[in-house]
């Protein structure tokens, strides 16, 4: 499977400057991208620029490798791709028009040569002359077969690379199907068709995003004082970017474990296949009067990388994840059928059935993907909770 791994590298302040300059010229190549695409779109009455002629319009016109040129190259169209796709959904998104000052360097393929712990990154050949590649040391290289590298900054500059570990997914035996809600409050939610559940709790992350905040605020007040550009601004900019790496490093490491410790549970309870009710449209659909509120709350909320994480570790495992629209799932009662929304961790119906609110919507999103509605599927037998320390 393939894994990626982060991590700082020594070098000299000659190729330091020069990687430097890579990520300037791979902002360059962006921007390029962005005119290409404009005049083209123009000139041939709003028909977008296809890749063939993209890579053809940048070529032999940066110092970097070819490959490196069609990295950035290729995410400008992904980026342009996924745009149109929300744009079908409904979603108000804009198609990529900001120009960089800076944009990470890709190497992969033939672009880079690797000796003992030495990374070799070619710059490719310019005005017929091979140019003298950049050496980097890496202290602990991943002992598999390194597919691309990036150069990537946080604080510092480091490298990203992304190998094959040589593992294949595990075989998986079980027979069980879980609904999985995703929360704020509560990260994980999820019941199994044999009505047991666990709920893993999210405020961890929540006081993460809450400190980060409020350092962040103070140091912004302090900054407004400041003249921009003067020692003391630098200063708190620096602070500023300091807190923002540090929280990002805490946050990754809580979804990590906050994951982990659901997959172990899918594996303990012979979960075969997770279907994640979708919460993209929360925000959306939400009325303009409480949209301030939600949007407070939505920017402490992790989904998408939760989401993420969960995708690639449940693969590991053999089992299968799914996606499904979780409308109602949560406030629509599976005995009478009322809809009703709940402000306690409780739902109670006036019908006599009650549970918790998260265990209660891992249970429509169950019922909803296995019976094509929300019903009854009896007790819960257990419910498990998990705290991240």
């Amino acid at each position: 499977m393939i894994r990626c791994v982060k991590t700082a590298f020594h070098t000299s302040k000659l190729d330091l400057e020069r990687l430097f300059a890579c990520n300037r010229i791979s902002a360059e190549v962006w921007n390029q991208c962005l005119l290409i695409a404009k005049h083209h779109a123009l000139q041939d009455d709003g028909k977008w620029i296809g890749k063939t002629e993209l890579q053809a319009a940048l070529k032999n016109q940066f110092p970097l490798h070819s490959q490196s040129v069609q990295a950035v190259c290729h995410k400008y169209l992904y980026a342009r791709d996924s745009a149109k796709q929300a744009r079908r959904q409904g979603l108000p998104t804009k198609y990529p028009y900001k120009k960089k000052k800076h944009f990470n360097t890709k190497w992969v393929d033939q672009a880079f040569k690797i000796k003992a712990n030495t990374i070799y990154l070619s710059l490719g050949i310019q005005n017929g002359k091979r140019q003298q590649p950049i050496k980097i040391t890496v202290p602990r290289l991943p002992e598999a077969d390194i597919k691309e590298i990036e150069l990537v900054f946080d604080r510092k500059l480091m490298i990203s690379m992304s190998y094959d570990d040589g593992q294949a997914a595990a075989d998986n035996l079980g027979n069980q199907t879980a609904g999985v809600d995703l929360g704020e409050i509560h990260s994980i939610t999820a019941t199994t068709t044999e009505n047991k559940s666990i709920i893993i709790t999210g405020r961890k992350v929540r006081s993460i995003h809450r400190l980060r905040n409020k350092k962040l605020a103070e140091i912004q007040k302090f900054m407004s004082k400041c003249e921009k550009g003067s020692r003391k601004w630098k200063k708190y900019n620096r602070a500023k970017k300091y807190i923002l790496s540090k929280s990002e490093r805490q946050l990754n490491d809580a979804i990590h474990k906050t994951t982990r410790q659901f997959v172990e549970w899918c594996r303990e309870n012979e979960v075969k296949e997770a279907v994640v009710g979708q919460v993209e449209g929360v925000q959306r659909n939400t009325k303009k009067k409480k949209r301030k509120i939600i949007n407070q709350k939505l920017s402490n909320w992790s989904f998408g990388k939760i989401q993420k994480q969960l995708r690639y570790k449940l693969e590991a495992q053999g089992i299968i994840i799914k996606m499904i629209d979780e409308s109602y799932t949560s406030g629509q009662c599976p005995c009478c059928g009322i809809r009703k929304k709940t402000s306690t961790r409780n739902y109670n119906c006036s019908c006599g059935y009650t549970e918790h609110r998260d265990v209660h919507g891992s249970r429509g999103i169950l019922s909803k993907y296995l019976h094509g509605h929300i019903r009854y599927m009896g007790e819960t037998k257990e419910i498990k909770y998990l705290r991240i320390a």
